[in-house]
């Protein structure tokens, strides 16, 4: 039987959240894709694990419309094996990632992986300069047909379905300029999606990699893919380890991992760091109610990460050019936890290029 602290401490090692240096080259989750959600997104993600982002340039990472449609943050040398690699399994799967849009092109008799096809084409011909998202979705809007549309109230405006318009943007060979709101999409340059992703960049290999112990049902909710294109795909080369009452799979090649994994540090992960995505959310948080605070339905904050274990929720507070790091701590914290605690929230300050003005510890 493992214990949800191996595999906290696996995570940890794995995601190379206890380095204090590091490159864009040998940072593993942008294998996977480091999600651009919110002010402490990407860049601090990768900031935490030890690489300097203060000459970060999109010469070096390139953002798409990925996984679940987020913005993720890759290498630029790897696009290519990622466009491969976040292809929909199957017409199902398109179907099952694009949400609400598929039933009206159901009924019309379209494919889910020929709309998109079909928005692709159309987005590439539209996208001939950096245009910003809103441009974009008004020209496709006269251009696609009724199926791929629907009207929004807010706007009181028809536009293309959401879903189908992030997916197909990078089946387009369109990325996300960085720093950009809204976003403006443009061409990548000399694009050409790779014949396969190749181990490395395959979505369920890399899950196990740095999200394992796993099961197709926790990979699957994590792509918004039916489980049973997952569990088709499942990589032969994995070992069953016990956890939580349930048997999930590792691959063979970090069996020893799990088993050695250990180490120290104390982090502030933001909302979306990759290490906060993972399906097996009682095995991260047992507390119901500190999973809730960590997870709610809208608004969700940091949470604090000490040797291995989540141990808190934090959020960020400013006051003219001040900044304050609240932390809501889940049980009482050591002088010298809070100390470390207070070093990382410094960081995030310099980071964010703010004066620093102390840690909250009462939230």
């Amino acid at each position: 039987m493992v214990d949800r602290r191996q595999v906290t401490n696996f995570r940890v090692r794995a995601q190379q959240l206890d380095r204090a240096h590091g490159t864009l080259a040998d940072t593993a989750v942008l294998d996977l894709g480091v999600q651009n959600t919110g002010p402490d997104g990407a860049r601090w993600a990768l900031a935490v694990r030890g690489v300097d982002v203060t000459t970060l340039s999109d010469t070096e990472v390139i953002l798409l419309w990925t996984v679940r449609g987020a913005p993720h943050l890759y290498r630029r040398a790897d696009a290519a094996k990622v466009v491969a690699a976040v292809e929909p399994f199957s017409d199902a799967d398109a179907g099952k990632r694009i949400y609400d849009a598929s039933k009206p092109l159901r009924a019309a008799g379209i494919g889910n992986l020929a709309a998109l096809d079909e928005v692709a084409a159309r987005m590439r011909a539209v996208v001939t300069t950096p245009t910003v998202k809103g441009e974009v979705s008004s020209r496709l809007a006269t251009v696609l047909p009724e199926p791929y549309l629907r009207f929004c109230r807010p706007c009181d405006a028809t536009h293309v379905y959401e879903m189908p318009f992030r997916l197909a943007a990078v089946r387009a060979g369109l990325e996300l300029q960085l720093d950009t709101s809204p976003p403006v999409l443009r061409r990548i340059t000399g694009f050409r999606k790779a014949a396969a992703p190749g181990d490395r960049f395959d979505l369920i290999r890399a899950y196990l990699r740095l999200l394992g112990p796993a099961t197709p049902k926790h990979v699957a909710a994590y792509l918004d893919a039916p489980v049973k294109d997952v569990r088709a795909r499942w990589p032969d080369d994995v070992v069953e380890v016990p956890v939580d009452g349930e048997v999930r799979s590792l691959l063979a090649a970090d069996e020893q991992a799990l088993a050695s994994a250990g180490g120290t540090a104390t982090r502030l992960l933001g909302p979306f760091d990759l290490f906060l995505q993972a399906k097996d959310r009682a095995t991260l948080v047992p507390d119901a109610a500190h999973a809730k605070q960590l997870w709610p339905v809208l608004g969700r904050p940091g949470a604090v990460l000490v040797d291995g274990d989540l141990v808190g929720t934090w959020r960020p507070r400013t006051s003219g050019r001040t900044f304050t790091v609240a932390v809501q701590p889940w049980h009482r914290l050591s002088a010298a936890t809070r100390t470390a605690i207070t070093a990382q929230a410094e960081r995030l300050a310099a980071h964010r290029r703010v004066p620093f003005a102390g840690v909250d510890f009462d939230g």
